[in-house]
């Protein structure tokens, strides 16, 4: 895949894109999309199946066809926003400092450490970035992300947090979690992982309980039909802890949404009930919520 940066931060250089479509013109849309609040989990550059989700409801949101594909008059309301998709960023001394964790897959071994922490610099600099550190390392082929002061090429993806929500609407359908405002406009859109045949999204009428940063995982096998331990235990917070960074805690017992280690694998995977999102998703969306925000979940 070749990207030209130029292309990306060019307005003018917007051609058709759908599901399929790979490069600079898919990357550029994904960070535009981003800042407008219309999340596609992962910014890699492929225009995959949750892209075309996220395209779909911006579409809607601006009384466009919700085709899904990226025409001229989705590509104007896109560039109606005129920051540059691309700027250059300083990795700092906290991005490579650590401390960094070797994470194994046993659950009891998880649980034997202090904290989950990320494995790599560069895999904290790609969720700054709300990217794929493949995406980082191709924006930036010779740089070593161990350095701190070294100059990197990222998603400008800085934007206000928007307004209080008046809902959250997690739809099983369209794996997706849309907060909206009291006249029913969407505030912002994430791709989700929502249940599965053997745990199935708890559909109704809920409220958000309240909301837990940085949270510990207790882990319960009798919760889970697959559980990979059989002993219950209680994993260390981090952003590879099983929920991610932030748990918003609703009304259904042992149901929230949640962050996730694997940012790449959002609505694209099952969930074991829970609505899993992207850690930076999930983390701006519970800054829009309060105990008693609705929280329903449809089918």
């Amino acid at each position: 895949m070749r990207l030209d940066i130029g292309q990306v931060n060019d307005p003018n250089g917007t051609p058709e894109i759908g599901q399929g479509s790979s490069g600079s013109a898919v990357l550029r849309a994904q960070i535009l999309l981003a800042r407008a609040h219309f999340s596609c989990a992962e910014i890699d550059a492929h225009f995959g199946r949750v892209m075309r989700g996220a395209v779909a409801a911006f579409q809607k949101a601006r009384g466009v066809e919700p085709t899904g594909v990226v025409r001229a008059e989705t590509w104007r309301f896109l560039n109606e926003d005129s920051a540059p998709a691309l700027l250059s960023a300083t990795i700092a001394p906290e991005d490579v400092s650590g401390p960094f964790t070797s994470i194994p897959e046993d659950t009891l071994e998880k649980a034997k450490l202090s904290e989950l922490n990320y494995s790599s610099a560069l895999e904290g600099i790609a969720e700054k970035y709300h990217s794929s550190p493949k995406l980082l390392t191709k924006l930036n082929p010779n740089v070593s992300f161990d350095q701190a002061g070294a100059e990197i090429l990222v998603p400008n993806i800085a934007a206000p947090v928007p307004e209080r929500a008046a809902k959250v609407v997690v739809s099983k359908s369209k794996r997706c979690v849309i907060a909206l405002d009291k006249d029913g406009r969407i505030l912002s859109y994430y791709p989700a992982s929502v249940g599965s045949h053997h745990d199935p999204l708890p559909l109704g009428g809920w409220k958000i309980r309240g909301v837990a940063h940085n949270p510990v995982f207790h882990y319960n096998p009798d919760l889970f039909w697959d559980a990979p331990a059989n002993e219950k235990a209680i994993l260390p917070p981090g952003p590879n802890n099983p929920v991610g960074v932030c748990w918003i805690d609703i009304s259904k017992p042992h149901y929230g949404i949640h962050g996730t280690p694997e940012p790449s694998q959002i609505g694209t995977t099952q969930s074991h009930g829970c609505i899993r999102l992207t850690n930076w998703d999930v983390r701006e969306l519970s800054q829009m919520v309060r105990p008693g925000t609705p929280a329903v979940l449809e089918e």
